[in-house]
């Protein structure tokens, strides 16, 4: 495949990261006004974020998509899975019960999780060998992208934004003059996630254009010609029962996993943290928000550009130092005045430019075989979302409703990302440089 073929491919399939982040933040940007709307409770929000694209949703949907893709190739998971997607931001947008938006957070989330496996792995196996690490951050930049556009649509068309004016005709179009006024101010959640069902459709229409990733076919004739299997079950068990893939799993999963409880966090309740502990309005909260996410992908065009020929250890440890950075600010100076608060903002942005994801995505596509690198990564994104989901409620619980217990979740943060920045550093594979197929040869031809 030439540079410019896997350069388009992987613009095609990092749609996918644009509608994974987009669906957590957008859940997370219009929160406020949802709880206004239903009348829920700190814990209901809870709730939200552990069965969204951004926890137990996702994880579920990350081990059935992963073995999936192993098993009907990753083709197929880009034919079918969006529809799943469309079918989930439509129930949210037409909500008007805990419930209801309940279940369509989970059934979105099902969706990104069951994308994410394939995706990575096909941009990996689609890639050359100078610039695998490179496409990894292009996908990344479109995580980014998602919730930047997101935050500011959200801003604008918010209560008090410069176009929420059609959007509250709309809302009174459709509900009627006497409406209440929580039901009209959710009208501009609802038009948000409206954007994320478009934009579905479009991925929806090129992936199915996407040509099956030409490792996984090899792969697939090769085991069919010495007659073994491509089952679910098989492939699960190949990856359980090999020595070096379940160090691998290990080594993967405990980074991502530490790392991970943090993102998760900031990723759905940050405008909400800036809100409650920060002091600031829901418009301004998103404001800064969406900065934060310009810093990322910013920060991580500059990384795509010197990946593939710059130590992924230094990098790697670089973006954790961020992470560190911003949570001894909490524990240090604090968030409460507007400076201190931007620095938090800021340095999370730059850690997410340069973060624990890229290395993850990156790794956890090489160093797996091709008969079980999606199952891999979709078993380890099971594991790691199906725990943030638990952590979700447990800080919510820790946050207080008002953001009181602040300072006690940050030394949870900061341990948590000490245990990655550590785990990290030991265990750096070294494949910078190498080929896929060098790479499997190179850990299992002995195993």
């Amino acid at each position: 495949m030439t540079k410019t073929s896997s350069l388009k491919s992987t613009l095609a399939v990092s749609l996918n990261n644009y509608l994974d982040a987009g669906a957590i933040v957008a859940g997370g940007s219009g929160i406020t006004l949802w709880q206004s709307y239903l009348g829920l409770s700190e814990m209901h929000l809870g709730w939200l974020n552990a069965l969204s694209a951004n926890a137990l949703g996702a994880a579920i949907g990350a081990v059935i998509g992963g073995f999936l893709a192993d098993k009907f190739g990753r083709k197929f998971i880009f034919t079918y899975n969006l529809l799943v997607y469309m079918l989930g931001v439509l129930v949210v947008m037409l909500s008007v019960s805990f419930p209801m938006l309940l279940a369509g957070f989970l059934i979105t989330g099902i969706s990104v999780g069951i994308g994410v496996p394939a995706s990575w792995t096909y941009i990996s196996e689609s890639s050359e060998v100078n610039n695998r690490g490179r496409n990894i951050c292009i996908s990344q930049m479109s995580w980014g992208f998602g919730p930047m556009i997101i935050l500011l649509m959200g801003m604008l068309l918010a209560p008090g934004g410069y176009f929420y004016v059609p959007v509250e005709a709309l809302a009174h179009s459709i509900l009627g003059a006497d409406a209440d006024y929580t039901a009209v101010e959710v009208f501009s959640s609802r038009v948000v996630f409206f954007t994320l069902f478009v934009v579905a459709f479009v991925a929806w229409t090129i992936q199915r254009q996407l040509d099956e990733s030409a490792e996984f076919e090899a792969t697939k004739e090769a085991a069919k010609e010495k007659g073994e299997k491509m089952g679910l079950l098989h492939s699960f068990s190949l990856l359980l029962s090999n020595k070096v893939a379940r160090r691998s799993v290990m080594f993967l999963a405990a980074i991502y996993l530490t790392w991970n409880l943090v993102a998760s966090v900031m990723g759905f309740f940050s405008p909400h943290i800036c809100e409650t502990a920060g002091g600031v309005s829901n418009e301004y909260a998103n404001w800064m928000n969406c900065i934060q996410w310009a810093v990322v992908v910013g920060v991580t065009f500059i990384i795509s550009n010197i990946i593939d020929r710059t130590s992924h250890k230094l990098l790697y440890v670089l973006g954790l130092v961020f992470a560190l950075g911003t949570w001894l600010l909490v524990v240090t100076v604090g968030v409460n005045n507007i400076a201190s608060l931007w620095a938090f903002v800021i340095l999370w942005g730059l850690n997410g430019g340069i973060s624990v994801q890229i290395f993850y995505a990156l790794w956890g596509s090489e160093l797996f075989p091709a008969k079980f690198r999606a199952g891999a990564q979709g078993f380890m994104f099971f594991v790691v979302r199906g725990l943030s989901a638990v952590w979700g409620l447990v800080f919510t619980g820790i946050y207080g409703d008002n953001g009181e217990g602040f300072t006690i979740a940050a030394y949870c943060m900061i341990g948590l990302l000490l245990a990655s920045l550590i785990i990290g550093v030991i265990g750096c594979p070294n494949t910078r440089g190498k080929s896929l197929e060098e790479i499997t040869k190179e850990r299992y031809s002995s195993n």
